[in-house]
């Protein structure tokens, strides 16, 4: 036999099946089901994120505000620190301003230069009223 030869085997006819063919209408049915299940489940799994949601924000509202009136007083803190810095940077620059050290050690030492004398007014009970620093 030669291998390129066709096959003697004689052909049969080929038995097809009879498909009953369905009812269309069990179908629609079926599948008007299926959709109204699935649209029930994503109703459901979106009530549950959405329940999930609210309670989230019903516990980080609270915390929103307390958070909201610390960083007020954090601010408030913060302003006068700046008025305390402020007046601190001043009298550093003053301290070590080479035109002002007289007057500085006139104040915290308490020594006057050699032409100037303490004059300090005195009530008649004996009372003092005020220092006063003057030339003479």
């Amino acid at each position: 036999m030669n291998a390129f030869q066709p096959s003697q085997l004689p052909l049969q006819p080929i038995q097809k099946r009879q498909v009953t063919p369905r009812p269309k209408r069990h179908l629609r049915q079926r599948s008007y089901q299926v959709m109204a299940l699935e649209t029930t489940v994503k109703i459901g799994v979106n009530l549950a994120v959405f329940a999930a949601a609210v309670s989230a924000l019903t516990q980080l509202v609270p915390y929103h505000w307390l958070q909201q009136e610390k960083l007020r007083e954090v601010r408030t803190e913060v302003k006068l620190m700046e008025g305390r810095v402020n007046t601190l940077q001043a009298e550093f620059t003053r301290n070590f301003d080479p035109r002002q050290t007289k007057s500085i050690i006139e104040q915290q030492g308490y020594k006057f230069s050699p032409n100037q004398r303490l004059i300090v007014i005195m009530n008649q009970d004996g009372k003092e009223i005020k220092d006063l620093n003057s030339l003479p």
